[in-house]
């Protein structure tokens, strides 16, 4: 009705021309007017821009507006409040944090960047707030402070964390385009993730040269101090003492920052290796027998690959690529942006093989790259109808060229005669997965190395050997450039006209129709269903993520059989009842929140890192006996690997604690609350060693962690270390007990020198904020990675969080472990 009555009201002004506003007696005017404000809020947003116009609501006095829009945020209408506010362009005369927070909070992050769109001040201001939530001592409870009246839900809350608000950050700093130096928060945690992953593929996956990850880690730390001591506190885990000694050198570190035990190495070096390493030895064209038997090989010798950076091998180029009938396989190099603050980089080489010979383009020759002449051809050759171009990914190929040449943005690219490899792998696949395991013509089985993907792994099923990605990660813009790239960029362009040849000559062995040109034009018409599908996902799982805690949630899958719907309840038996320490699993990087939250509860588990192939999942499974629980579409190979029921997909929708529920009760798991914290949630460990607060003083005092103001009470010597295994000795009267159900060590596991445990681990003495000594009576110190952990508030928040699994009764709470009433619980020092 009230549509109705507004539509029919606006087409009678149109008709009726003169009449207006204007003629309204001021007092009625100011009536009418505050009560088309009133109506704002409660009608329909469709009704807002009549009523506004209609009312002429943009030249009431600002004071009334602004009072209006107050009311509306004391009432918690934060959505109404921004819509009037954008609609009356009011932002400016508004508080932003007042507005912004609770959008953002109540995850209408879009909405927030609408209000602000437009508003350069406003849109630094907003970045730079988001940035401070960066801030590793940023707590939401502050925000929760200064809006009280604020509800948010699990899922709501779970938004305000550093890894999520960092990926917006930098999205706005470029959408907006904002100097990244108002958000260094943001920029350090970047900086910071990717030296923990050159870290990994250096030295656990063994994936980069020394050289290639040397030059990342130099170019990420640059002249950051706190990024300099952290490369230090890496090497001492990854690379061992010697070369966090050298890189400590390197830097010239103060020894008051430095990781325990390496300025006494770097004391002990010889001159000789007080440097960082910088040689490479000459290279040799020609790889290893041991090389050759691993990896595809490039087909061709060295003198049919040509490094071009003229206009005269241009056109030589040319002339061989743009040949009617041609097939050209493309491959485009660039510099992988590790620590990257703009997430737009130019391609650094263009290689274009065909049959025979392969031409690498040189684009960092500034003259060469740029020259009409060059991007002529580069246009011609992705327009000619006539030659068929092989890329895989081309997607991201086509960005960097678009950032390469502004050109191509100005007079947009065509694309003709492209076939994108991704696309037919992409139907391999689907074929391979509809016709079974059997029906592969070339399955990838669990074995040694790291996983093979993307175009690695389409080699490898196609032609039986997979790539060396060795210098995929390389610096692509340093010149000249070594043999072992030029090697590298040859064959990532010529193993495409051999896949191409295969696949060509036998389609139906690989499941693939007889014209592979047809599977692009059907992909894109199947990307649009999946991108529509992927959008209702998005959307169930956000009102899923809304619901209250107390609402039922989708079941676990086991197999192929369908999962039983949300709120059905399982009709199969329970298995016997399971202590947690008898539930030995491995959780796949996709859940490693999972694996968290089972360690918290005493489970057994294996937690991948997040550049680990799914496939040390089976090897773990199958030399443990452990469950694997993974989710999304590794489950149908994982699941082939093991025994029947020993690989469990989980909902990848659901949050991490309603997965572990899950898991707990499909294998009948009832945790009490002695198995808190049991294990140690960072190494999986379940030995401890509780330490009294004397003996923690005196090693801080020790090690100079503790200034003298800052001393609490030391007892006398021999009184300091204990053997006894179990931590009784150390309960005084009255306090706190905690005794969950795991191993205890003696203190005498604990080298009073070094500072270490028989398996190595070093205890992690920096840690310990002094100001604490005086609160906690003990410390828990886990023997396995040397973390310290003391009495906080986590153990109430997991008692309430898992409330339905956790077996209470009246013995455990006669026992001494930890209740909410006894003590405070267990909390890591981060």
């Amino acid at each position: 009705m009230g549509h109705s009555i507004l539509m029919e009201f606006e087409r009678w002004r149109r008709t009726h021309p003169k009449v207006t506003l204007q003629a309204v007696p001021e007092v009625s005017k100011l009536g009418l007017q505050r009560r088309a404000l009133r109506l704002l809020t409660d009608a329909q947003p469709s009704f807002m821009d009549p009523l506004i116009d209609i009312y002429q609501l943009g030249n009431l006095d600002r004071s009334i507006l602004r009072l209006h829009i107050t009311k509306l945020q004391a009432v918690s209408c934060y959505r109404e409040a921004a819509l009037l506010s954008m609609k009356l362009e009011f932002q400016n005369e508004v508080d932003m944090e007042e507005m912004c927070v609770p959008l953002i909070l109540q995850d209408k992050l879009p909405m927030a960047e609408s209000f602000v769109r437009g508003h350069p001040k406003l849109e630094e201001r907003m970045l730079t707030l988001l940035d401070s939530w960066c801030h590793p001592d940023f707590s939401i409870a502050q925000l929760r402070r200064q809006f009280p009246r604020l509800s948010l839900s699990k899922h709501q809350t779970d938004q305000i964390q550093p890894k999520m608000l960092s990926k917006q950050v930098f999205r706005l700093m470029e959408k907006f385009n904002i100097d990244p130096g108002l958000c260094p928060n943001s920029v350090y945690k970047r900086k910071s993730d990717s030296m923990r992953f050159l870290m990994y593929k250096r030295f656990v996956e063994k994936g980069m040269s020394e050289e290639n990850w040397r030059d990342h880690v130099q170019s990420t730390v640059a002249d950051d101090p706190e990024l300099q001591i952290q490369l230090v506190e890496l090497m001492v885990k990854y690379g061992g003492m010697v070369n966090a000694a050298q890189w400590s050198l390197h830097y010239g570190l103060p020894k008051d920052r430095l990781p325990f035990g390496v300025w006494d190495t770097q004391e002990s070096l010889p001159p000789s290796l007080r440097e960082v390493s910088k040689g490479c030895n000459a290279e040799s064209w020609d790889p290893s027998q041991a090389h050759r038997d691993r990896f595809y090989q490039l087909p061709i010798t060295r003198d049919h690959v040509h490094f071009l950076e003229t206009l005269e091998g241009l056109q030589r180029c040319r002339d061989t690529v743009l040949q009617p009938g041609c097939i050209v396989g493309v491959d485009m190099e660039w510099r992988a942006g590790f620590g990257a603050v703009s997430p737009q980089q130019r391609v650094a080489l263009i290689q274009l093989a065909v049959p025979g010979q392969v031409f690498l383009l040189d684009l960092c020759a500034h003259g060469f790259s740029q020259h009409n002449t060059t991007v002529t051809f580069i246009r011609s050759l992705f327009s000619a109808t006539t030659v068929l171009k092989l890329g895989y990914g081309m997607a991201g190929d086509l960005k960097c060229l678009l950032a390469t040449w502004a050109q191509f943005s100005e007079e947009p690219l065509k694309m003709e005669g492209v076939l994108d490899l991704l696309n037919v792998h992409q139907q391999m696949q689907r074929s391979t997965s509809s016709r079974g395991s059997s029906g592969s013509p070339r399955g990838v089985l669990v074995g040694e190395g790291p996983a093979e993907k993307g175009l690695s792994l389409l080699v490898q099923q196609v032609l039986g050997k997979p790539l060396d990605k060795m210098e995929q990660l390389s610096n692509w813009e340093r010149r000249p450039l070594r043999t072992s790239q030029l090697r590298y960029a040859a064959v990532d362009a010529y193993c495409l006209l051999d896949v191409y040849s295969a696949l060509s000559r036998d389609p139906a062995c690989f499941g693939l129709p007889q014209d592979l040109c047809s599977i692009s034009s059907l992909q894109t018409e199947k990307s649009k269903e999946e991108k529509k599908r992927k959008e209702e996902k998005k959307k169930q799982a956000r009102r899923r993520g809304a619901r209250q805690e107390s609402d039922p949630a989708p079941t676990l899958t086991l197999g192929p059989e369908k999962s039983p719907q949300p709120g059905e309840e399982s009709q199969s038996p329970l298995p016997p009842r399971m202590a947690p320490q008898q539930l030995r699993v491995v959780c796949d990087n996709m859940l490693q929140g999972l694996g968290r939250y089972l360690r918290c509860l005493g489970v057994d588990v294996v937690v991948l890192e997040n550049t680990d192939d799914h496939r040390v999942a089976a090897q773990l499974a199958q030399e443990d006996g452990r469950v694997i629980l993974t989710c999304g579409q590794p489950y149908q190979t994982l699941k082939s690997q093991v025994g029947e029921g020993r690989c469990i997909a989980l909902d990848c929708s659901e949050k991490a604690r309603e997965q572990a529920v899950r898991v707990l009760k499909h294998f009948n798991v009832q945790p009490t609350q002695s198995d808190i914290f049991s294990r140690c949630q960072v190494c999986n460990s379940d030995q401890y060693l509780k330490m009294p607060r004397e003996n923690m003083t005196r090693l801080l005092k020790e090690r100079g962690f503790l200034q003298q103001q800052q001393q609490a009470p030391v007892p006398p010597v021999g009184e300091t270390w204990d053997d006894s295994p179990s931590p009784a000795p150390f309960l005084a009267p009255g306090a706190p007990r905690y005794s969950p159900h795991c191993r205890w060590a003696p203190l005498s596991d604990l080298d009073s020198t070094t500072l270490t445990f028989p398996r190595g681990a070093v205890l992690q003495l920096h840690t310990v904020p002094p100001g604490l000594l005086p609160r906690i009576p003990f410390f828990f110190i886990c023997t396995g990675c040397g973390k310290i952990f003391w009495e906080g508030s986590h153990f109430s928040r997991v008692l309430s969080q898992f409330q339905e699994v956790l077996c209470i009764t009246e013995d455990t709470e006669d026992t001494p472990s930890f209740s909410t009433q006894q003590a405070r619980p267990l909390t890591s020092d981060s």
